[in-house]
């Protein structure tokens, strides 16, 4: 699972950069990987993405997931969930 997890989360972060967020994958000390974005223009505002494979057989094989566990984007598109974290970390006025 580690590899392709990684791999799901290297593209994120790449489709975030490419949105002018900053965006690393981080390891945590129980080994979990999860990628923290942090828009630069309000440093306040963050949010934790993880990937995680589908536990249903007919649901894509993996997910984005919210910090909060939620099911974001299917993580065959990270244009996509790379969209939908830019609007959530946007800052009014932007």
């Amino acid at each position: 699972m580690g590899d392709e997890n990684f791999e799901h989360l290297e593209r994120l972060v790449a489709e975030l950069g490419a949105r002018g967020l900053l965006a690393r994958v981080v390891q945590a000390q129980n080994g979990r990987r999860f990628v923290r974005v942090i828009n630069p223009n309000a440093t306040s505002l963050t949010e934790n993405v993880t990937c995680r494979p589908a536990t249903v057989s007919d649901m894509p094989d993996w997910w984005y997931c919210w910090s909060w566990g939620e099911r974001m984007h299917t993580a065959d598109d990270p244009a996509g969930a790379a969209t939908k974290v830019a609007r959530v970390l946007a800052a009014v006025g932007e």
